[in-house]
């Protein structure tokens, strides 16, 4: 289009940052001094920040005050979607379905608001930011003792109810006037895992046209109504009835654009920055809001550097702790998966053995996928409390003593290479449960042990060592079964 491309990035190690991506490229620090630098010195006839993340975004507010040019999407619309309290207000009076919130400026005030809300509730600030620190709170004990929360008239916190249910993300691109979605990508686990450490899945394998059409019709309403140019992403919660809510808008290319990109087919980047520079949609070629879907499935898995990273813990949560992706792709949901999850590093075994240390109030939920290794000829081993409850269910289990018992074995087990993979929940209230958990999850990290902390990915793994694997079955099964 007769423009120069000019790239400021302060991270080197990125494929951005390849001299033949741009016409020119400046590797410096993303503060508002070098940005400044380099305008003076290029002079550039507008500045594009919805690809920079959201460092990016957090520098529109100084640019705009110094008169720079933006030519993507303004400084209103970042505020509206930044500030919680003002997003739901938009989202409101278009009449689209937001979970129960509300803001509070003191902690007592908060434990108030969810008591009348009824736990479990998310805390999370008041400002859209991937900084932020976010909580799933089971009980008022929990919320008075948990000090990471602070909440103050200076620190404002959002209440929000939490709600389970399939979560899904939408890469659109708006001119203003027509909206583009390229497709819906539905995460395996459930609400209450970052979207970056759930593995996705494209298009979508278990959404209703429902709730399809419900998705599409709001993104393209909150495109039109904040008047977006260029890429933007909203996260919703579907719940088992097809009721649709939206937990968050960012007016900038997300993580998912690139994997969006590979799996559509649609060179999202492109066609956003023409749509900045001027065009339409329908100029390019783009007459749908949505395309036809692929038949091909395409599934992207994150990868973890537990083992380098000291002290982080390995349990999944609101809170984003993958550092990669990996995808894969086939015409079987399964196969894709199995991909996914080898590229990603993941030890993908078919025989072993298993540690299991289940919370209360997952054991009935984790009984049928437990089972589901034992009938592929996999050993369990669990703490007492999971074991006495397998083994009343009719799976034969091998009694580990606790870590908080005094007891090495658990450990031990890990470091000689006898477990394959871990399967650990927690209840979040329960402090001694979280330290023994803690220390094998730390154990496995190290020792480079597949742990498995949400059991919709332990449903899904079972998916995938089933189709790989030859039914295994005592020689006496038959008899067992006539009579």
């Amino acid at each position: 289009m007769g423009y120069q491309a000019i790239v400021i990035n302060n991270n080197p190690a990125t494929i951005s940052t390849d001299y033949k991506i741009s016409d020119k490229l400046y590797i410096e620090p993303l503060t508002i001094e070098n940005i400044m630098n380099v305008i003076h010195f290029e002079k550039p006839e507008g500045v594009v920040i919805t690809f920079g993340g959201q460092t990016a975004l957090d520098l529109c507010s100084d640019l705009t005050d110094l008169k720079v040019p933006i030519i993507d999407t303004k400084l209103h619309i970042i505020e509206h979607t930044k500030n919680r309290e003002m997003f739901q207000k938009i989202v409101r009076d278009i009449n689209i379905p937001k979970t129960q919130n509300k803001i509070v400026t003191a902690k007592e005030q908060g434990i108030k608001e969810a008591e009348d809300m009824g736990y479990p509730i998310l805390v999370r600030s008041n400002i859209n930011s991937e900084n932020n620190v976010t909580k799933i709170i089971h009980s008022k004990e929990a919320f008075q003792n948990n000090w990471q929360i602070e909440i103050s008239p200076n620190k404002p916190a959002l209440i929000q109810k939490y709600i389970e249910g399939i979560e899904v993300e939408v890469d659109a691109i708006s001119d203003g006037e027509n909206v583009f979605i390229p497709g819906i990508i539905q995460h395996i686990e459930k609400t209450g895992i970052h979207s970056g450490d759930s593995i996705s899945v494209y298009p979508g394998f278990s959404i209703s046209e429902e709730a399809r059409q419900k998705i599409v019709g709001y993104t393209v309403q909150l495109g039109i109504e904040l008047g977006i140019v260029g890429l933007y992403k909203i996260q919703y919660i579907i719940t088992k009835r097809d009721h649709v809510y939206i937990i968050e808008l960012n007016p900038r290319a997300s993580r998912t654009a690139p994997f969006m990109t590979k799996a559509s087919g649609y060179p999202l980047v492109e066609l956003a920055t023409k749509v900045i520079l001027g065009k339409n949609l329908r100029e390019l070629g783009v007459g749908l809001v949505y395309p036809e879907q692929p038949d091909r499935w395409y599934v992207k898995a994150p990868t973890f550097s537990f083992a380098k990273l000291a002290g982080v813990d390995a349990y999944l949560s609101p809170e984003m702790k993958s550092t990669g992706k990996a995808i894969g792709y086939d015409d079987k949901l399964t196969r894709a998966l199995y991909k996914a999850l080898q590229a990603s590093n993941l030890n993908v075994s078919n025989f072993g053995t298993i540690f299991v240390t289940i919370d209360d109030r997952d054991k009935y939920k984790a009984l049928p996928l437990i089972k589901r290794f034992y009938n592929l000829g996999f050993n369990i081993e669990a703490t007492e409390g999971t074991a006495n409850f397998l083994k009343e269910n009719d799976i034969r289990t091998r009694v580990r003593a606790k870590i908080s018992e005094g007891s090495d074995e658990i450990l031990e087990s890990i470091r000689q290479g006898y477990v394959t993979y871990i399967i650990n929940t927690r209840n979040p209230d329960s402090d001694k449960q979280l330290t023994d958990g803690y220390i094998i999850r730390r154990c496995a990290a190290k020792y480079n042990v597949t742990t498995f902390t949400s059991l919709d990915t332990v449903s899904v793994l079972l998916d995938v060592l089933e189709e790989i694997t030859i039914g295994v079955s005592t020689i006496d099964s038959d008899k067992q079964d006539q009579n």
